[in-house]
């Protein structure tokens, strides 16, 4: 296989290249040893892998072949390379959620999703790098070195999932799953230029992952296009006894309803809200991608929506005392084994009052009325992803287009507070480029367990634009 055959198979979709494994015409072990060839020349540069698993992936990749040989094809997943976030559980394989804690824990079992993706076939390439304990927005992991964004590799990748956002960007995998507490896998796929989605809480099994906040994690997939998200999500989804959290909900045919066009949909735009204060590139990018859409039959209208402004505080909240109870061994036994900031948060989250944890989650419940209110005559919300684009590597605080100065988490939580604190479902998709190359993202809200509807619109937008085409120079 020489050169350009090897980026062909890495450059392809999950959509693209399985109907050619389906019929014998790539080999799932060409496509891994590709997908390892390239780790190996680009990676160094990245640093999204914490370990490749070479070995195990080329075992994987034969069997596959053997069993699609044998006319054993167990749908679009088999003989696809995927990369796991390192928090979750892979049998035999370390998982160290990017901490020194837990860098000898070896688990027996797959978490329920890795499990559900190995019986459809997926060939697991290696442990992403992430912030540590997923708690942080930077993935500048102190234990396993700092991620960097492939397509500007000062600049950073974004978290906790930084190292399935730069992976799946860079063409290190086909797939990769990423989790979602505050913003994990949507601010990653807005900086990396790739598609990602939190499903709704209680769609994907929780078993088997280190958790960050319980009332508000959830894992999803993160790939190039929404498609192969859809794909991707299916086979992870569905009730688990083994997380009481998972509902007992019918997983939907995403691949179908993909197949709709936009007629009939109806996207809400926040008043004063979704497209103010954001970086000039940023907002020009939304102003065509809503024209796109409502060109293409949807329509776009305005909403207000009060009581806005606790958001990002009330999310912040959750997500600073529910970390600070699962840790709260660790951090007396083991302070120095945390890094800086992931330490800072913990220890300043056991001086929050109980009267805080409760006024941010009655918050919650009056904003979900607010956001199903508006869902009831809109199919999606729609917002950026974030205001502005990749921050440098290391990188502690924004500066804002009106000239404000917050710190990188507050900043990065404008609008992607919005759907862990209501559980509901929300996509990254690219939407353009700033004028410095940096990929923008926008971000679509959906109703309780429809996120194939937030899917649908996604790829329609796909369908009418080249964003997602693009690819990192490397």
């Amino acid at each position: 296989m020489n050169a350009a055959e090897a980026a062909q198979l890495t450059g392809c979709s999950i959509s693209e290249l399985a109907p050619r494994i389906e019929s014998g015409e790539v080999s799932p072990v060409d496509v891994v040893d590709a997908t390892l060839h390239r780790i190996d020349a680009v990676d160094p540069g990245l640093n999204s892998y914490i370990r490749v698993a070479a070995d195990s992936a080329r075992l994987q990749a034969k069997a596959a072949e053997r069993s699609i040989a044998a006319g054993e094809y167990l749908g679009a997943l088999h003989g696809i390379p995927i990369g796991l976030k390192d928090l979750v559980a892979e049998r035999g394989e370390v998982c160290s959620a990017g901490s020194k804690i837990l860098a000898d824990f070896v688990p027996v079992e797959d978490a329920t999703l890795a499990a559900r993706l190995r019986a459809a076939g997926a060939i697991f390439t290696g442990r992403l790098n992430m912030h540590e304990f997923a708690y942080g927005v930077t993935s500048d992991n102190p234990h396993y070195g700092a991620v960097h964004n492939p397509w500007d590799t000062d600049r950073s990748p974004g978290g906790s999932s930084g190292g399935s956002g730069a992976a799946v960007a860079a063409r290190l995998c086909h797939g990769a799953v990423g989790t979602d507490t505050g913003c994990s896998i949507r601010l990653p796929a807005a900086f990396n230029g790739i598609a990602g989605i939190r499903p709704t809480i209680g769609r994907v099994s929780n078993h088997g992952v280190n958790p960050l906040a319980w009332t508000l994690d959830t894992a999803g997939p993160m790939c190039r296009t929404v498609e192969d998200c859809g794909l991707m999500l299916a086979r992870m989804s569905g009730y688990d006894s083994r997380d009481p959290q998972t509902a007992n909900i019918p997983v939907p045919d995403y691949e179908q309803d993909l197949q709709r066009d936009l007629q009939g949909i109806r996207l809400a735009l926040i008043e004063d809200f979704s497209l103010s204060g954001l970086h000039k590139d940023v907002e020009a990018a939304m102003r065509t991608a809503l024209k796109v859409l409502d060109d293409a039959g949807a329509d776009v209208f305005e909403v207000r929506v009060d009581d806005l402004e606790p958001s990002v505080s009330a999310l912040l909240t959750v997500d600073i005392v529910e970390p600070s109870a699962y840790h709260a061994q660790w951090i007396r036994e083991r302070p120095r084994d945390y890094g800086q900031d992931v330490r800072a948060l913990l220890e300043v989250g056991e001086l929050y009052l109980a009267t805080h944890y409760v006024q941010a989650q009655r918050y919650r419940a009056v904003l979900s009325d607010r956001f199903n209110e508006v869902l009831q005559n809109a199919d999606a919300i729609v917002t950026p992803t974030v205001p502005f684009t990749a921050p440098p590597v290391g990188a502690t605080e924004v500066k804002l287009e009106d000239g404000e100065t917050l710190d990188i988490i507050t900043a990065v939580m404008r609008y992607n507070a919005l759907a862990p604190l209501t559980g509901m479902p929300a996509l990254s998709v690219p939407c353009g480029f700033a004028d410095d190359g940096l990929p923008v993202g926008m971000q679509l809200i959906g109703r309780a367990f429809e996120e194939a509807t937030v899917l649908r619109i996604g790829h329609c937008y796909q369908q009418l634009t080249t964003w997602h085409e693009r690819a990192p120079r490397l």
